[in-house]
């Protein structure tokens, strides 16, 4: 984590003053496209509309499930959203220019349930414990935020109890499966969680055991726009961004 933050300070602090002002709406109008996965899809996609309001330049912000073909076929775009290893490995690789990528969000945690099932009470670190133990089936993902989940739960000592009733998902939204029925609580990102037909999202997991998705953003190299796609990085990292992401359940990088 010392080393995602150090990069974030490294960024502000090589950013220039005039990026944004160039990328504002004096100047003539340009368009840039940001690729991000499922994790951090929603924050990007709001940050993209504010960002446009903002400056009145076009950002196309796509969602892609096969994110790492994308980048590998050298799809068209300026900007990708990743977690801080996939990040890492494509700064190695040569997608990703150096010293661009920079960490711009967390998303924490919670639980979803089938429409019309009881929500169980998590408020506690204590209720939420029991109501792990209590429920018939749990369900993640195999990406960040299942990795994470299992942890928190081992960390609570109750992980052989629950073993043999965890399922991990094949990929997609966990509420969708828990929509289907296919286990009774899902664990992923709050971000994820809301909004999916079929489910109900409960609520976040208690701060004092969650452990959060990082998600960082870099220029690729193959950019045609790379001022106004370090311009959004900018903007990602700005202070106003921190009510955007909040909106869309994810929260601002603490330094």
């Amino acid at each position: 984590m010392l080393i995602w933050e150090d990069k974030m300070r490294t960024w502000l602090t090589i950013a220039a003053a005039g990026i944004l002002a160039v990328a504002s709406a004096g100047a003539q109008a340009g368009e840039i496209t940001v690729l991000s996965g499922m994790g951090s899809y929603s924050g990007i996609r709001d940050l993209a509309a504010s960002f446009q309001k903002l400056t009145g330049h076009k950002v196309n912000a796509v969602f892609e499930t096969q994110l790492n073909q994308k980048l590998n076929a050298n799809a068209p775009a300026d900007v990708v959203a990743a977690g801080p290893d996939q990040m890492d490995d494509l700064v190695k690789i040569g997608k990703v220019v150096p010293g661009t990528d920079t960490p711009f969000t967390v998303a924490p945690l919670g639980i979803a349930v089938k429409v019309g099932a009881p929500k169980p009470d998590i408020s506690t670190v204590d209720a939420f414990k029991a109501a792990m133990l209590s429920a018939k089936s749990i369900g993640y993902s195999r990406g960040c935020s299942g990795t994470h989940a299992a942890e928190i739960i081992a960390k609570l000592g109750i992980g052989d109890q629950t073993k043999a009733k965890t399922k991990l998902t094949g990929g997609g939204p966990v509420a969708e499966y828990v929509a289907k029925g296919d286990f009774e609580i899902g664990i992923q990102q709050n971000n994820v969680l809301v909004g999916v037909p079929g489910s109900e999202f409960v609520g976040a997991l208690p701060a004092s055991i969650d452990k959060p998705c990082p998600f960082s953003v870099g220029v690729l190299k193959i950019s045609t726009q790379p001022i106004l796609a370090r311009a959004f990085i900018t903007f990602a990292v700005s202070r106003e961004a921190g009510p955007i992401l909040r909106q869309s359940h994810l929260e601002p990088v603490k330094l």
